[in-house]
């Protein structure tokens, strides 16, 4: 079997002892600055150095993406988008909705360390342990290596680490007729009636008991139960009572808004920009929406706005490659 090392060198094209140099040195290879979070506070984003971040990404091409993830999981996996996670709960009637807390941050080299033992994975400790340094970041201060919002490899890296709860909580809340998705740290359950989802939340903490790892923890006071009474959303979409997946009500007010100030050339540069952006979310998740604009606004309109998402989408790719 080929080494680690060997094989990283031939997926990347540098030499073995680089990435050996590279792979020991990436836990502290890492530039931090913060984003605002769309519920308010900011987020920590530890950025790799270009260097760390090709090996990353050569790890999840030969490794991370050959280990099972359950299909409960949602996110961070081809071909999959939010769209489908809300279209496995557009059927039912009631929701519930949690989050962990810290998701990424909580998840530990001795996590990964544990996991790679038990089902054998890589050759020997040291190759774990070599893994591990390009895997996890060491914040300053800390002796404690953890994963990092901002690593290519942190999303597949989750979601494999998460195989256990996600079929625990899956096979579980079943038996309930109870339909489990988890979207990175969102988890969300549906079933017909109320009643059904009685028992996830005790289910879900049980679960984290018995998990050897991650150790996970709820978001405090962010469990969310919503009935067809109410506007029922699921990552970001609304679930309409008919079955149907939408963009929502507001959102469809806003974008009016803008087309109208768009249709009669009163968009600045960037909120044009902007528009263009919603405009490829949306044909991606309610498409029927981009024929009612057409129609009010004109098909020219459209065109032109469709144009320069996609002229920004390709920027923003050759920006990514460039920086890579």
């Amino acid at each position: 079997m080929v080494s680690l090392l060997r094989a990283m060198a031939i997926e990347t094209g540098l030499s073995e002892a680089v990435v050996h140099r590279i792979m020991q040195s990436a836990p502290n290879r890492y530039k931090e600055y913060t984003i605002d979070k769309r519920s308010g506070g900011k987020r920590l984003i530890s950025q790799p150095a270009k260097e760390v971040k090709l090996l990353q990404r050569a790890f999840v091409e030969l490794y991370l993406s050959k280990l099972p993830v359950h299909a409960a999981a949602m996110a961070y996996r081809p071909n999959l988008s939010i769209l489908d996670n809300a279209n496995a709960h557009a059927g039912c009637g009631s929701i519930l909705k949690m989050d962990f807390k810290d998701f990424f941050p909580s998840i530990r080299k001795a996590h990964w360390i544990s996991y790679c033992t038990e089902f054998s994975i890589l050759e020997n400790s040291s190759e774990r342990e070599l893994a591990a340094s390009l895997l996890f970041r060491r914040p300053k201060g800390s002796g404690t290596m953890q994963l990092a919002i901002g690593a290519p490899s942190s999303p597949a890296l989750s979601n494999v680490l998460m195989f256990q709860f996600d079929e625990i909580v899956s096979s579980t809340v079943a038996e309930d007729k109870v339909t489990y998705t988890r979207y990175a740290d969102d988890l969300t359950f549906s079933a017909d009636r109320s009643w059904n989802l009685v028992d996830v939340e005790k289910i879900v903490k049980r679960a984290l008991r018995e998990i050897s790892y991650p150790k996970l923890w709820l978001h405090p006071n962010k469990t969310i139960h919503v009935t067809k009474k109410f506007s029922r959303s699921v990552t970001g979409l609304v679930l309409a009572n008919d079955g149907r997946v939408t963009i929502g009500k507001r959102r469809k007010r806003e974008i009016h808004a803008a087309m109208h100030a768009a249709s009669q050339g009163r968009l600045d540069a960037r909120k044009f920009q902007q528009l263009a952006g919603m405009l490829a979310f949306v044909h991606s998740v309610e498409p029927s929406f981009i024929e009612i604009l057409e129609r009010r606004y004109g098909l020219e309109t459209i065109v032109k706005l469709q144009t320069v998402g996609a002229t920004d989408r390709r920027n923003l790719r050759h920006r990514g490659d460039k920086a890579d």
